[in-house]
């Protein structure tokens, strides 16, 4: 007879996986997002049609087999995925990142691996390519979004007892990333999101019933990149897409860190992204307010300035649609960029470390201060050992600069200050260099130490 230790599958994966070393992508490999700045960030998928966000079937407890078939109502009748292109492009960004699959297991691509998918929706499309090739056309990187869990799985939530059904949606992670990987061409950029098992640790008592352990965020459901096999399939991705940048949220360190619904320090030693809604809501929910062109610039330059980039998210319609209030907003935003996108692309974040009032981006031997919360009259900082050789505003008129010894305090009137970010611009004699900020991200996603 088997002894119980023997018959805990998901222990035993836990203390036999040995993980194969990854290495992360060459600065070089990656100066194209740092050099970006600005993506557009899209979750769409059957969740669009109820209007109720895309955890609509795990938070209203629905039947899997109810929710399955709004996939013969899915039309999606005025997609375009040249239109939603076309915005980001006039939004000023340079990449896009679409939901090929959230953790409802719908597949907006033609998947072999599961036919819960769009080709065998009431669209009958594969949209995935759809939205390749109108990113090509428009000169975008392209950037797939991938959650490895699925709630249709019974394994998903306990994994301890349903171990096969588990290993089966291990297999379709695996199966769908070599789709995706293999039938798209060149893949820029893969955002994973979802590694967790168990909503990170679900357990039962007799005193509280079912409920979500206190240590979830450290538990062995977080850390599962012994479940997947993360570094094994990160390197499956590489030997198909050698350049392609992986963020850390499948159970190692990442390419690039990905900071969800905030922005945080400065950190310049590895890239990072703060993703965030331009309508407050992933997937599409009605009615949400749409976020000002103010609070669009201050995101993007509160981001830039600290050496991050800003991936926004617009959630459409069931139909496909974009919102007109969101496309004109972003509209509004490329206008700005338009204006003053010098400042940013092609930047890094310093060599002044930011505060409340902004902060600054250079270029070679010049420095863009960003102002835009003025906490006093006078903004005042520091750029030791090298000559100011002139300086000049982009924006604001009757602005003045003082520097004694590298020491410089910029002051505008009130009335003189630009509404959204006055600008100034500095040229120093030299090449600005500096040794940067390293980070320590404290988040619970992606940290790839399941066995420790």
């Amino acid at each position: 007879m088997k002894k119980i230790e023997e018959m805990k599958s998901f222990e035993q994966a836990q203390k036999e996986y040995v993980p194969e070393e990854v290495h992360r992508l060459d600065e070089s490999s990656m100066q194209w997002f740092r050099d970006a700045k600005f993506g557009m960030f899209i979750h769409w998928g059957l969740y669009s049609m109820l209007g109720k966000g895309e955890w609509v079937l795990f938070s209203e407890r629905l039947n899997v087999k109810e929710y399955e078939k709004l996939s013969e109502e899915f039309a999606a009748c005025r997609f375009d995925a040249r239109a939603w292109a076309r915005a980001a492009k006039d939004a000023g960004m340079k990449y896009m990142v679409l939901t090929t699959r959230h953790h409802d297991g719908f597949c907006l691509f033609d998947s072999r691996s599961s036919s819960f998918n769009a080709m065998n929706s009431a669209a009958h499309r594969d949209f995935v390519k759809e939205y390749v090739e109108a990113c090509r056309e428009e000169g975008l990187k392209v950037g797939f979004y991938y959650s490895p869990l699925d709630w249709r799985f019974p394994g998903y939530f306990f994994p301890d007892l349903y171990w096969e059904n588990a290993l089966e949606l291990k297999k379709q992670c695996h199966d769908q990333l070599m789709e995706l990987m293999t039938n798209y061409g060149k893949i820029d950029l893969l955002w994973f999101d979802g590694e967790w098992l168990a909503l990170g640790g679900i357990d039962w008592s007799s005193e509280q019933g079912w409920f979500r352990r206190p240590e979830w965020a450290v538990s062995e459901y977080m850390k599962v990149n012994y479940f997947w096999e993360s570094e094994k399939i990160i390197n499956e991705i590489r030997r198909l897409q050698p350049d392609i940048m992986i963020n850390n949220r499948f159970g190692w360190e990442g390419d690039f860190h990905v900071r969800e619904r905030r922005i945080d320090d400065i950190r310049t030693d590895k890239p990072w992204d703060s993703n965030d809604c331009i309508a407050d809501s992933w997937g599409y929910i009605p009615g949400r307010p749409v976020l000002s062109l103010r609070e669009l610039v201050h995101n993007l330059i509160s981001i830039v300035v600290r050496d991050g980039n800003y991936l926004l998210n617009v959630g459409p319609t069931g139909d496909g649609d974009m919102e007109p209030e969101q496309v004109e907003r972003l509209r509004q935003l490329g206008d700005w960029l338009q204006k003053y996108g010098d400042t940013v692309y092609k930047t890094r974040g310093g060599p002044v470390i930011p505060g409340s009032w902004g902060g600054t981006t250079y270029r070679k031997n010049r420095v863009y201060v960003h102002i835009i919360e003025w906490q006093q009259d006078t903004v005042k900082f520091t750029i030791p050992d090298n000559e100011l050789v002139s300086w000049r505003s982009l924006n604001a008129r009757d602005a003045e600069l003082t520097e004694d010894g590298g020491n410089i305090e910029i002051r505008v009137p009130i009335a003189s200050r630009d509404m959204l970010d006055t600008i100034i611009e500095l040229e120093f004699k030299e090449e600005i260099h500096w040794d940067g900020v390293e980070g320590k991200e404290n988040d619970v996603y992606g940290l790839g130490d399941g066995l420790k």
